[in-house]
């Protein structure tokens, strides 16, 4: 098989040479500097030339062999390199294709102004002030640097290489004045060049997606300095990334375009800082062309080809497929998305690890998915404390709510806590305050793993004075545990009474057990009373919901005081004459109905239309609601049907002897709903 004939020295050039390595063709790519040979990966199919060379050396070079075409990948504004290509070719039976560079969408940027020559640029920038930050390259310097008012306030961006910090010397150009840097840059570390040097003027060329032309753009933009840009605002002729696979495919008879994926790897980063990094994710980062993640994550970092602050499905993906079919990017390899911590420890990992296999199980995404752990806060706090936590419980306020969080407290002895920021260590102060926990002892970390880390030990009082911004987790230590009940029941005396009816301590535990609850429950508590109910119910699970549905208003404040008492916020209070409001809740697994006040046929009738599947336990007193009850479960497709009579008698202490007081017998009916045609439901 004939070679290939790369003209190099960009970003797509040396996309281009891994794409056709990867797919077995041979080629030889020429690049104009060492510093580009040394930028270009190796491998046993590709050969490098490195030196510029005129027409003539150019056309000599490719009659030494006979090539089976010849792309030009040099830069966009490389005018007389490509020409003395285009002139080596001719009378050469030699296909030719120029690679175009892709450029993006444009900026809405306003102060932008564009020249057709380095000349008209140098002399248009001798009536702009303030100290000129240059990223043409240092082959246009000269025409800078030979004008004397500009000269000194020039800060010239350029390849380390020997020969561009070889021409800023020859041109007189300070070496504070010279900042040697391999790109690419993101918008951030733009700006920062430019708040550093004090720049009040940005000069580049129209150098595409891949020049990072649109970084440098946002980064004028966020510090309101000017941009003077070499080159027109169209994109310059010839063929798509796409367009020149295809036509190498057509000339070497191998697949280029259908062999070509995303390797995705999930990385945790741990706390943030490269020492808290594992030495695979180092690697891989090493070695990303994409970099994906918040940005105080990626800011440390400089993949080969580009990074962004993405870090959810709904950015990422479409990202990716917009790569995917883009030219300059369609035989991208290594794409890293980095995470905080564990990947697999409240991580957003998992979400969008499965977002994007849907993605590739649908034929929509080609790509390999691999996911890395890193070390979690919880693991390096606890170094740093010098305690276990295998013994503690581990929970997150990170970005969200987490219910009933002062009883989780009181019940273990300790206690990990991932937050936000400063708010959710003063939130959690306020909150111990409140629920008597002023016990507790707060080990507060702050910036772990940054030069900033500070660990130190509050009260709960003096967590409410924190301000600090920053990343924060917290071990809270109790001294006075309250184990967790392996059973539920809590007394009638524990809750606020009233003059609201309540159903009794042995009632409510054997409804509940009636119940049949699991994890993710939602529960209507109908006619709720004092909420006693609802309380038990929440205080199982908190991923249990209940909706505490009642019309008395006086009944809805002993719930509201009975909710704050035990700190339950999984329970949502409805004022409401059930069945009315009903239907706009979500939908329930369970319903206890401890007074209906005469409607019990219309929230039958109700539930089952909610939910042809729910499981209902209610209480009756009456032989009259016992008989009803009979009566309107013959309309009803049901299963698993229970009817218990309870009589419970208590002692009661009558000077030296204990008598045996009854309390009123309680019918309890328990059933489940079952979901047929409905013409059988006789509703």
């Amino acid at each position: 098989m004939k070679e290939i004939l790369i003209f190099a020295g960009t970003t797509e050039g040396r996309r281009l040479s891994e794409c056709l390595a990867d797919v077995g063709i041979r080629h030889t790519v020429c690049v104009a500097t060492e510093y580009g040979e040394i930028v270009q990966k190796e491998h046993p199919l590709v050969s490098v030339h490195c030196g510029r060379m005129d027409q003539e050396e150019i056309h000599a070079f490719l009659k030494e062999r006979d090539y089976a075409a010849v792309v030009d990948a040099t830069h966009p504004y490389a005018k007389v390199v490509t020409d003395n290509i285009k002139a080596a070719l001719s009378g050469m039976d030699i296909p030719y294709f120029r690679l175009r560079r892709e450029f993006g969408q444009k900026s809405d940027y306003e102060n932008i102004s564009y020249f057709e020559s380095n000349e008209a640029c140098a002399d248009a920038l001798k009536h702009i002030p303030g100290n000129i930050l240059l990223t043409t390259g240092s082959k246009e310097l000269p025409v800078y640097a030979g004008i004397k008012e500009l000269k000194d306030r020039l800060y010239v961006r350029v390849l380390p290489g020997l020969e561009s910090i070889g021409i800023c010397m020859e041109q007189g150009i300070a070496g504070k004045q010279i900042l040697a840097l391999q790109g690419p840059f993101t918008a951030e570390m733009n700006e920062a060049i430019i708040r550093q040097y004090q720049i009040g003027c940005l000069v580049t060329k129209q150098s595409g997606r891949t020049g990072g032309f649109q970084e440098k753009l946002e980064a004028a933009k966020n510090a309101n300095i000017p941009v003077l840009v070499i080159g027109r605002e169209e994109e310059p002729e010839g063929s798509t990334f796409t367009e020149v696979c295809k036509g190498i495919e057509r000339i070497c008879g191998v697949e280029i375009m259908a062999q070509q994926q995303f390797h995705i790897v999930l990385a945790g980063v741990g706390m943030g800082s490269r020492e808290s990094l594992t030495r695979e994710v180092f690697e891989t980062i090493e070695s990303a062309d994409i970099l994906l993640g918040a940005a105080r994550l990626i800011e440390p970092y400089q993949p080969r080809l580009e990074k962004r602050p993405f870090y959810s499905a709904d950015r990422i993906i479409p990202y990716l497929m917009e790569l995917q079919e883009t030219e300059v990017c369609t035989n991208m390899k290594n794409v890293v998305i980095l995470f905080s911590g564990d990947s697999g420890f409240y991580s957003g990992c998992q979400a969008l690890c499965q977002a994007l296999q849907n993605e590739v199980t649908a034929g929509r995404l080609r790509a390999s998915i691999c996911v890395l752990p890193g070390i979690s806060s919880v693991a390096y706090f606890a170094s740093c404390t010098r305690e276990s936590y295998q013994d503690a419980a581990i929970y997150s306020i990170h970005g969200k709510k987490l219910p009933n969080l002062a009883e989780k407290i009181r019940q273990e002895q300790k206690v990990f806590l991932l937050m936000s920021g400063a708010k959710d260590v003063r939130k959690l102060g306020e909150l111990l305050c409140e629920h008597g926990l002023n016990d507790c002892d707060v080990m507060v970390g702050y910036q772990l793993s940054y030069p900033q880390q500070e660990i130190k030990t509050l009260t709960p009082e003096a967590c409410r004075d924190v301000t600090e911004e920053g990343l924060y987790i917290c071990l809270i230590k109790n001294p006075n545990v309250r184990p967790k009940a392996l059973t539920h029941g809590w007394a009638d005396e524990a809750f606020i009474r009233g003059k609201v009816p309540m159903t009794k301590e042995e009632v409510r535990e054997v409804s509940i057990c009636k119940l049949g609850l699991y994890r993710g429950a939602v529960v209507y508590d109908i006619g709720s009373g004092t909420g006693s109910i609802a309380v038990e119910i929440a205080g199982l699970s908190d991923d249990v919901t209940v909706f505490a549905i009642e019309k008395k208003p006086e009944a809805v404040c002993l719930i509201e005081e009975n909710k704050a008492h035990f700190g339950f916020e999984n329970i949502k209070i409805i004022q409401a004459d059930a069945p009315d409001g009903l239907a706009e809740l979500p939908k329930a697994t369970h319903a206890f109905i401890g007074g209906s006040g005469g409607n019990l046929e219309k929230i039958l009738q109700t539930l089952y239309r909610i939910n042809p599947g729910m499981r209902v336990v209610l209480n009756a007193i009456t032989v009259e609601t016992i008989c009803k009850v009979q009566e309107l479960l013959h309309r009803y497709p049901v299963e698993h049907e229970e009817m218990v009579q309870m009589q419970v008698s208590r002692t009661k202490v009558a000077g030296s002897y204990h008598l045996m007081q009854a309390e009123n017998p309680v019918w309890v009916c328990a059933f489940t709903f079952c979901e047929q045609e409905e013409n059988e439901v006789r509703i």
